[in-house]
């Protein structure tokens, strides 16, 4: 049931959590002479304390003692834990590559990488509609290759990647910050190795370069975190409608940024690219939200 209120406080949070993705290169950015992996490494630390604290005061434990009494649950965790790992550290390379242009692709095309993944794996049935959707994206991505003379890899791991482990959480369906937790403690003991060996190495950045780097490095871990609570507040609150419409804040600002903050080149071929998403974006939801407006009168009548 979407109460007044919580349908309010759950626009809030979406707005909040996407906001806050959109922006992250903005972040990312200050760490740009740290080395990618090392960043990635401290996100993933960093988070294990905070969303440690935030399972101890809001959730408890005893969810994340509950996925070890599955061992699918825990395989499906560990197969998430692998691909969302991957795909930060792919966005975070790829923003200080000056790439954000592409990281905003790539997170505009997952929606529709994720409905293909629902046909294939729940037998979800794919509407005209959403057909002419999917061939818009694959006619982007073909012009790019064409105008350009490249493929937007980047743009396709981000997209497939982060599809692929949307679909692993929710084959797993344990509660949100458990499987984050999970995913986390999964990650720390390669975490540990490679920022130990570093350490040693004497090719640190942490406690080697100056205070802010390193206030930048801990906060990874709040800016990990804090929207992934955000959203799921807001996805137990919201229309899957509503939800699926303001996600797409997120790569707009990215584009905003790639364009008019960092300067990255935008071509006609750049353009005719985002023309095709865009154009598959805005028929993929007008006709969801058509979709669903039909169901609920019908329901109402009956």
């Amino acid at each position: 049931m979407y109460t007044d209120d919580s349908s309010r406080t759950g626009a809030i949070a979406a707005v909040c959590a996407f906001v806050f993705w959109g922006m992250a290169p903005v972040y990312w950015k200050q760490v740009a002479h740290v080395p990618a992996f090392e960043v990635l490494c401290h996100r993933i630390l960093w988070s294990l304390f905070f969303v440690g604290a935030l399972l101890t005061f809001r959730s408890g434990w005893g969810t994340f003692k509950a996925i070890f009494a599955s061992k699918k649950t825990m395989f499906l965790l560990t197969l998430s834990g692998l691909l969302v790992g991957a795909n930060w550290g792919l966005y975070i390379w790829a923003v200080n590559s000056d790439m954000v242009l592409q990281t905003s692709l790539g997170y505009y095309i997952t929606p529709l990488v994720s409905m293909l993944l629902g046909v294939g794996v729940f037998k979800d049935t794919i509407r005209p509609i959403q057909l002419c959707a999917v061939l818009l994206v694959v006619a982007g991505v073909g012009t790019e290759l064409l105008m350009l003379g490249e493929l937007p890899w980047v743009s396709l791991v981000l997209a497939i990647s982060f599809a692929l482990y949307g679909l692993m959480r929710k084959l797993a369906n344990v509660e949100s910050l458990a499987g984050l937790m999970f995913e986390t403690v999964l990650l720390i003991p390669f975490v540990l190795y490679y920022l130990i060996s570093i350490e040693l190495q004497g090719t640190a950045s942490f406690m080697h370069v100056n205070a802010l780097t390193d206030m930048y490095l801990v906060g990874a871990g709040i800016i990990t975190s804090l929207p992934l609570v955000w959203f799921a507040y807001a996805a137990c609150r919201l229309r899957l409608t509503t939800l699926g419409l303001l996600q797409y804040i997120s790569p707009s600002l990215a584009f905003l940024q790639g364009v008019f903050l960092f300067n990255e080149p935008f071509s006609m071929g750049h353009l005719f690219t985002f023309m095709f998403i865009w154009s598959a974006l805005a028929l993929y939801s007008g006709e969801g939200w058509l979709q669903r407006s039909r169901q609920s009168l019908h329901a109402e009548k009956v």
